[in-house]
C-alpha cells in the first residue's frame, strides 16, 4: 500500500472527462524508419506482468522496458538522435559552415547523456548543463561521452536558462527537451524522436494478441514532452479507439498536475526528489496544449512511492529506476485508497481492460535507484 493509500491527506490529482473526445495529427511517419536505419536500434522490451493484472482486477498489464535504448539506459536518445539528424541536416541545407558546432543542452542526467553521445557519435561537441541535486554518478556518466559538463548551483529551470545563453556562442546550437515562446522546432523534434516507443508498443500489443490497442497508458512527466508524444499518437486516431492517459509527477515536482488543476501552464517551486529526471518546475510551451487537451488523468507520488515500485518491478525482472517506476506507483496510488472507485471509472477501467506501464530508465540510468548495485 502506497503512502496516499494509508494517509488521510487527499491524493494529488486531477481529471478531465472528455479527454478522449481530445484529437490532434499524428507524428512523421519517417522518424520510425530513421530510428531503425540506425546500427545499434532495436525495440525496447513489453513486458507482461500477471501479477500486477490480478492486484489491479485488469485483464493484463505490459510494461515497456526502457532500460536499454540505442546503448544507453533510458529512453531519451529516441529524442536525441532525431532532433541531432535534423538539427544538422538543415544546417547543411542552409549552406552553415562544415566544422563542428557544440551541442548545448541542460538536463537532469538521461538528456544530457544521449546528446553527449549523439554528439561523439557524429564529430559534434557537447556542452552540458546540470542542476544541483543531479547524483555525481550521473554526472561523470555524462562526462565519460566525452562532453563539458557545467555544473549549477539552481534549480533545472536555471541550468536550461544558463544552457539557452551559452548556445547564443557561434558555432552553438542548443538541443533542448522543453521549449518556451521563440523556442519551439527543435524541442518539437524531440518529441517526434519518441514517437518510435509508441509505434513500437503498437506492434508488440498486437503480437501479443491485443489488437484494440491499450485500455490505458500510463506515463511518468517532467516537463511533458514524452507525455506529449503519447497524447499524439494516441489522439490522433479515432476517439473509439482512443485508450485513457495518465499522467504520473513526483508531488517535489507536480507542475503539469498544479497546471492542469489551474487549466493554464504554471510554474512551481521544485524540491529535491529520487526522481530526479522528473524534478521540472514548469511544463514545455509546445507540450502543454497537448496535456490539457489529451489527458485524462494526472497524479503526483512520493519518492517512497516510486523506490518501493521500483523494488516490486525489479523482483518481476524488469530494470527500473525511479522515474521509470512512478507509473506503477501512481496507478496504485489512483486504485487505493478513498475515492479509488471514482478514479477507476476516470480511467474507464475494466476487467477487459489492457494496461501499458512506460518504464523510462533503468537501475543505470539513475543512481538514487533502490535497486542500483
Amino acid at each position: 500500500m502506497t503512502d496516499n493509500a494509508s494517509s488521510s491527506r487527499p491524493l494529488p490529482w486531477f481529471a478531465r472527462p472528455d479527454a478522449r473526445a481530445w484529437q490532434c495529427g499524428p507524428a512523421p511517419a519517417e522518424v520510425r524508419a530513421f530510428h531503425s536505419a540506425l546500427p545499434d536500434y532495436a525495440p525496447t522490451p513489453l513486458t507482461e506482468l500477471p501479477s500486477l493484472a490480478a492486484e489491479w482486477e485488469v485483464g493484463r498489464v505490459f510494461v515497456k522496458d526502457e532500460s536499454c535504448r540505442l546503448g544507453l539506459p533510458a529512453f531519451k536518445a529516441l529524442g536525441a538522435s532525431w532532433a541531432i539528424h535534423r538539427t544538422l541536416a538543415e544546417r547543411a541545407a542552409n549552406g552553415a559552415a562544415s566544422g563542428p558546432v557544440t551541442l548545448v543542452t541542460a538536463t537532469d542526467g538521461n538528456h544530457g547523456r544521449a546528446v553527449a553521445r549523439m554528439a561523439a557519435r557524429l564529430g559534434q561537441g557537447a556542452h552540458v548543463f546540470v542542476p544541483h541535486g543531479v547524483h555525481p554518478r550521473a554526472v561523470a556518466a555524462i562526462v565519460a561521452e566525452q562532453a563539458r559538463v557545467t555544473e549549477v548551483s539552481g534549480s533545472y529551470d536555471e541550468a536550461v536558462r544558463l544552457a539557452a545563453e551559452a548556445a547564443a556562442a557561434p558555432d552553438a546550437v542548443l538541443v533542448q527537451d522543453t521549449a518556451w515562446q521563440g523556442y519551439e522546432r527543435i524541442p518539437g523534434w524531440i518529441v517526434e524522436g519518441y514517437s518510435t516507443l509508441c509505434a513500437e508498443i503498437d506492434e508488440q500489443l498486437a503480437a501479443a494478441g491485443v489488437v484494440e490497442g491499450p485500455g490505458l497508458v500510463a506515463v511518468p512527466v517532467g516537463v511533458g514532452s514524452l507525455a506529449q508524444a503519447v497524447v499524439t499518437h494516441y489522439r490522433s486516431r479515432p476517439s473509439g479507439q482512443a485508450p485513457a492517459l495518465l499522467s504520473v509527477e513526483p508531488e517535489a515536482a507536480s507542475c503539469v498536475l498544479e497546471s492542469l488543476t489551474r487549466d493554464e501552464p504554471v510554474s512551481v517551486t521544485t524540491r529535491e526528489t529520487t526522481m530526479a529526471g522528473l524534478n521540472c518546475g514548469t511544463p514545455s510551451s509546445i507540450a502543454w496544449p497537448h496535456l490539457r487537451g489529451g489527458l485524462d488523468a494526472a497524479v503526483a507520488v512520493t519518492d517512497g512511492d516510486s523506490a518501493r515500485a521500483a523494488t516490486d518491478l525489479a523482483a518481476l525482472g524488469v530494470s527500473s529506476g525511479p522515474c521509470g517506476a512512478a507509473t506503477l506507483a501512481g496507478m496504485r496510488a489512483a486504485l487505493t485508497g478513498k475515492g479509488a472507485d471514482e478514479r477507476r471509472t476516470a480511467l474507464g477501467l475494466g476487467p477487459a481492460s489492457t494496461v501499458v506501464l512506460l518504464s523510462t530508465e533503468g537501475t543505470a540510468a539513475n543512481p538514487h535507484s533502490p535497486t542500483d548495485h
